[in-house]
């Protein structure tokens, strides 16, 4: 009897060593690589909003009375609805009188209520209703401060001059404009002929 279990130890051994072998190489697989940090692309997850929405319509007011009216295609709000993430973006401005003095575009923007301030981010396109066209990738609309700035490269068209460069600040009417850095004008000058 001692020959027949000699013989089948030999026979156990190497598949328990098989075995053994397997699960060692799959522990080392399973061992966790080393991963670096990317930083992520948009500040806010979309799965993780308060409330989200689409064709959304807020009305801006100053004091009472309504100074504009903000329209997104998708809305995302968060922090019990006082930051609003939006994709396609549309502010209308209006005077004190109620009459249409301009339009905002943009792809995304962020309103904050709290602070009520937008920040337009992609294609931003400012055409106001004087014929002045403003052109950036980024810009700010402060309602407090009834002000626009931006640290962007930016162009701004008006019927008789170009202005470009990289920051601003001006008023809504973009009628006092303060140029950062790198500014230029373009504009045409009429030479008197005799």
């Amino acid at each position: 009897m001692p020959a027949v279990c000699s013989t089948r130890v030999p026979a156990v051994r190497p598949l328990g060593m098989i075995v053994l072998g397997l699960l060692l190489c799959s522990a080392a697989a399973c061992q966790k690589q080393p991963t670096t940090m990317k930083r992520a692309q948009s500040s806010t997850m979309p799965d993780s909003a308060d409330q989200m929405g689409f064709g959304m319509r807020h009305v801006l007011t100053n004091k009472g009375v309504s100074n504009g009216e903000l329209l997104s295609d998708t809305s995302y709000l968060y922090e019990d609805g006082t930051r609003i993430e939006m994709r396609r973006v549309n502010l209308t401005f209006y005077t004190s009188q109620g009459v249409k003095d301009g339009v905002l575009t943009s792809r995304t923007g962020t309103y904050n209520s709290r602070l009520q301030r937008l920040e337009a981010r992609g294609d931003v396109v400012v055409v106001r209703e004087d014929g002045k066209r403003f052109t950036s990738q980024q810009l700010v609309f402060d309602q407090v401060r009834n002000q626009f700035f931006s640290d962007s490269a930016f162009v701004l068209n008006e019927p008789k001059r170009e202005h470009s460069g990289i920051g601003f600040e001006s008023d809504p009417k973009l009628n006092n404009f303060r140029c950062m850095r790198a500014c230029k004008i373009i504009a045409t000058v009429q030479v008197p002929t005799r």
